[in-house]
């Protein structure tokens, strides 16, 4: 045995006798749960055949006669392989089509005959075959002419697929042999003086197959099971049980089982009942072995997927939520979405049997957090997975089919949309391959140029767009133009053209021969030559264009043609099958015989709407559509789907009509249904079925109504909490955007957050929908922060919630901000200063490099300063800086202000720097170079008196310009504002930041 293995092995190198180690050899596995068993395997040792001895005599045989030579091959293992020799040599292929492998059958054309069978030698004879394996009927007929050999089955035909005619059709093969290729099988070998027959029996025996393998079963104690080991055979297998390796009858008894045949029931299991049961059904072709594990559990549940997995799936694609799970007993699983309350059901979602939901056609409000609840007897686990449904990337420009001259250029563009949180990639090839790699092909991004176009860049162009969930491309030709010049004369043969010249396709002028005293009408065509001039091989190249109906044409109808590189056969009925061959001449005769191919006449419009149009609801946003599908002849084409056209008519709740906009849904291939995704609740649609070839599509099926049912409502548009006071906060809010059905009302809950983040009781209300969009609660803490929860219902159910913040006030006296007063700043250090009354709130500084992306920069300061330095800032760069006052009720913020520290001062100007200037005293904070007064202008909103000096100001911006961040704001009549209200005001703003006009603090800072 090899250590830590169960792989048993037998090294017989070094001298060991290998018929020692013949026999039958069985593994056997166990531990305390039980013990399992493999099949078994036999050994032999491998032998080469030995002849024995033997007397050869001659054997005399008449001219023309049938002759007979039998070979009776010793044994072997593996069993030897046959080969006929004549004096030591090969026997040749006359000889070896007549053999059989043990026999070898001689003929001589000597005389005329009827056929006779001579193998089998007599009328009849019969064969049995094993299940599952080869069968060869083999049948050798004498006769001259030469007799044809033909199969039958008496009472049914051979299997098509699995039944082949070999060695000149005297041995038939069929192959994975079945119960169904039992019978009489009749070979008939025939020539024109008469015939003659062979009946072989078949009968097809079968070692044990399974029906139903058991399975291995967890069970909880107290719970049943059952135990099924189903096999069929030929004759029928018998089935033993056995437990951990012993029969069934010898082993310890257990209560709670009960054997019946193939079948052992449990009752009432225990944990003693754990053990590992085999099967074994046999007869006298094999046996089949299957280990089961019964094993009794008391486990709680337990997850086995990753917690807070994300998934990321394409609209209208299939998302598959995983939530494994193990317990005993076996747990019930339920799903849902977004903390709601109601376990998720519906049509439009499928509940896998190992947990995992299926949403079918997932759309974009799908998108979200999904909760797998897996529960049994002995308690209850949860697991988290989030969903993101992202839009199709498609192509909204396609390239175009170009048609260029030799030696110009080639432009393909491919106009993408994706998802803006999918990064696209997009790659160019040419005939399905990689693009040449030379400087000629250009690939960037979503265009392609190819440069000095040659006659070895025809050909489709794709372009594949690929992200990491989804990808789509888009094909067009290039054809690489050729100019062939033809004229039409007036008076020998007008109405005639005749070829002139060819020019390439570089070129767009030509000098033409032409002959004196002749009125010429000329054209030029646009041509691919199918040969170059090096192919010819010879003068008079033409081509021989011939064609015939593939169904119902005898014979081929052909036409030479000359200098041209296509031929249009007219009158052909529409949509017709041909067969089309092509084949080159020259003056020293024909080129190879082509390959045959098929092709089609035009196609035409399908004549016929689909029928038989019905709609079912499967819920609010999904319908599906059914309708007979047309018959083929009717296409005309070559079949592409069908086209479902829908557009919705108008909402259930408002009237009137709004843009109406039509959406097509393609179903490739010949279907009779069709799944409609994405519809609005509660609305009215219209839709009609169109067939699609590759002409057109056909008529439109009449007009079916679809009504969806009522649903959920979206989320309301917005949440605002105004005018706060000490023990009251007004909500406002507009109805949702989407109501999907007639609105019932509003559920509102909230719960106070103590200074630990921890969450109160919760509070619910619900307000009638009529025309209530604010709401005013009383009684409430001072100075205390809420947290709110707002969602419209219908009478389906309560839709999506908006969550905001806020925060009663401490008292009602004017609450004023921090104002920046003063910036001065050198080439890696500012000295900032603001005013500000209140000492009984936490301050610091934020400052960051203006429009980057970089973290915040913070630093704490005491209550009592007004002015700081900030050090190690990069010259020469904008910064932005802000001061911030903090306590529980929230936060206040002075304005943004900019700064532009100074470039690096150079080496020269610092040796001849005035001796005067000093450098920054680090006690006070000011600085000594560059302190002249253009360094002290004052802020935007400063007074500033005679001696330069910078007074308290004031700034007359709205402090809605000021509310980036922070837990919450305060208004300028000092009541405190709740964190998210007016958030779209506060976006735009920020929005807009860049377009601002520069401030005073920028103009100051900039060089003389």
């Amino acid at each position: 045995m090899k250590p830590n293995s169960g792989t048993l092995h037998i090294n017989i190198v070094g001298g060991g006798k290998a018929e020692t180690y013949e026999g039958e050899y069985q593994c056997t596995a166990m531990n305390d749960r039980g013990t399992a068993l493999s099949n078994k395997i036999v050994i032999r040792q491998s032998r080469s055949p030995m002849w024995a001895k033997e007397k050869i005599d001659v054997i005399e045989v008449r001219e023309g006669a049938s002759l007979v030579l039998p070979c009776n091959p010793p044994s072997g293992l593996p069993p030897p392989i046959i080969f006929w020799m004549d004096n030591l040599d090969a026997i040749n292929e006359t000889y070896a089509g007549y053999s059989n492998g043990t026999e070898l059958y001689g003929d001589s054309p000597v005389g005329e005959r009827r056929p006779i069978i001579i193998s089998p030698k007599e009328a009849s004879s019969s064969k049995t075959v094993l299940r599952g394996e080869v069968l060869y009927l083999e049948c050798i007929a004498d006769g001259l002419p030469t007799p044809i050999i033909h199969w039958t089955k008496e009472g049914g035909e051979l299997p098509s697929h699995r039944a082949l005619e070999i060695n000149f059709k005297k041995t038939l093969k069929i192959i994975d042999v079945s119960e169904s290729d039992a019978g009489k099988y009749r070979c008939m070998a025939k020539n024109y003086l008469g015939s003659s027959t062979h009946v072989i029996s078949v009968t097809v025996k079968a070692a044990p197959y399974w029906i139903s393998e058991p399975k291995n079963l967890i069970l909880a104690p107290g719970e049943d099971g059952t135990l099924i080991c189903r096999a069929n055979g030929n004759p029928k297998p018998t089935v033993q049980w056995l437990v951990n390796g012993f029969p069934i009858e010898n082993a310890p008894s257990d209560i709670s089982r009960e054997p019946m045949d193939d079948t052992i029931r449990f009752t009432k299991v225990q944990v003693s009942s754990s053990a590992v049961y085999q099967c074994n059904a046999s007869n006298e072709h094999g046996y089949l072995l299957a280990n089961a594990f019964v094993n009794v559990l008391a486990e709680p549940p337990r997850m086995l997927t990753p917690a807070d997995q994300v998934y990321q799936v394409i609209a209208n694609k299939a998302a598959l939520l995983d939530c494994a799970y193990f317990g005993s007993p076996i747990p019930q699983v339920q799903w849902f979405k977004n903390d709601q309350g109601s376990v998720l059901h519906g049509d439009s979602y499928v509940f896998h049997d190992n947990g995992t939901l299926e949403i079918s056609f997932s759309q974009k409000n799908d998108s979200g957090t999904y909760t797998c609840i897996a529960t049994n007897s002995l308690g209850v686990v949860q697991n988290k997975a989030f969903l993101q449904v992202k839009d199709p990337t498609t192509i909204l420009k396609q390239p175009l089919y170009q048609s260029v001259q030799m030696m110009g250029t080639a432009v393909f563009e491919c106009k993408v949309k994706h998802d803006p949180s999918l990064s696209p990639t997009i790659i160019w090839l040419k005939n399905n391959e990689e693009l040449p790699d030379d400087e000629r092909h250009q690939a960037s991004g979503n265009v392609l140029t190819i440069l000095n176009v040659s006659e070895e860049d025809q050909g489709s162009y794709t372009c594949v767009v690929n992200t990491t969930l989804d990808s789509n491309s888009a094909t067009a030709d290039l054809a690489v133009l050729e100019f062939s010049i033809e004229y039409e004369e007036d008076q020998y043969e007008p109405g005639l053209w005749h070829h002139l010249t060819d020019v390439g396709g570089k070129h767009t002028t030509a000098h033409l021969k032409l002959s004196p005293f002749v009125n010429y009408k000329f054209r030029v065509i646009a041509v691919n030559r199918p040969l170059k001039g090096v192919q010819s091989n010879g003068p008079g190249l033409t081509y021989k264009v011939s064609w015939r109906q593939k169904v119902g044409d005898d014979e081929w109808t052909s036409v030479m043609v000359a200098n041209v590189s296509k031929y249009i056969v007219s009158g052909t009925p529409e949509f017709s099958p041909y067969e089309l061959k092509v084949q080159s001449f020259n003056s020293l005769g024909a080129a190879p015989e082509p390959e045959i191919v098929i092709g089609y006449s035009g196609e035409d419009l399908p004549m016929l709407a689909p029928s038989n149009v019905t709609v079912h609801v499967v819920n609010s946003t999904l319908a599906k559509v059914h309708w007979n599908p047309v018959p083929p002849k009717s296409v005309r084409g070559f079949l592409k789907g069908y086209n479902i056209y829908y557009w919705k008519q108008g909402s259930l709740i408002r009237q009137g009509k709004g843009h109406t906009e039509v959406k097509i849904l393609n179903f490739p291939g010949d279907k009779s249904h069709g799944m409609l995704p994405g519809l609005e609740p509660f609305s009215v649609y219209k839709l009609n079925v169109r067939v699609l070839n590759g002409k057109g599509e056909g008529p439109a099926s009449e007009d079916v109504v679809l009504k969806t049912p009522e649903g959920v409502p979206s989320s309301p548009e917005f949440l605002k909490i105004t005018s706060p006071t000490l023990n009251s906060l007004t909500l406002q809010w507009a109805p949702p955007l989407h109501p999907n059905g007639i609105l019932k009302g509003y559920t509102l809950k909230y719960q106070p957050i103590n200074s630990t983040h921890e969450l109160g009781p919760l509070v619910e209300i619900t307000i009638p929908a009529e025309n209530e969009t604010n709401w005013t609660l009383k009684n409430l803490n001072y100075s205390t922060r809420y947290k709110f929860y707002l969602n419209a219902f219908t009478s389906v159910g309560a839709g999506s919630k908006l969550t905001e913040e806020a925060i009663t006030v401490l008292d009602e006296v004017m609450v004023v901000r921090p104002v920046i007063t003063n910036i001065t700043s050198a080439a890696t250090h500012a000295n900032i200063s603001w005013e500000f009354d209140r000492t009984d709130m936490h301050f610091y500084v934020e400052y960051e490099i203006a429009d980057s992306k970089e973290p915040v920069d913070k630093m704490q300061i005491n209550a009592s300063q007004t002015s700081i330095v900030l050090k190690g800032l990069l010259p020469a760069t904008v910064y932005r800086v802000r001061v911030i006052a903090e306590n529980q009720a929230g936060q206040l913020r002075s304005k943004d202000e900019r700064f532009e520290t100074r470039p690096p001062v150079k080496e020269k100007e610092d040796a001849h720097a005035d001796p005067e200037i000093q450098p920054m005293k680090e006690d006070d904070g000011a600085f000594g170079e560059y302190s002249d007064t253009e360094d002290h202008k004052p802020l935007k909103g400063s007074r500033t008196p005679s001696d330069g000096t910078v007074k308290k100001g004031v700034s007359d911006d709205s402090l809605v310009d000021y509310g980036e961040g922070g837990e919450g704001q305060f208004n300028e009549d000092g009541s405190f504002i709740g964190q998210y209200s007016g958030k779209k005001e506060k976006e735009a703003v920020e929005g807009n930041e860049s377009s601002e006009a520069p401030s005073p603090v920028n103009a100051m800072n900039s060089f003389v």
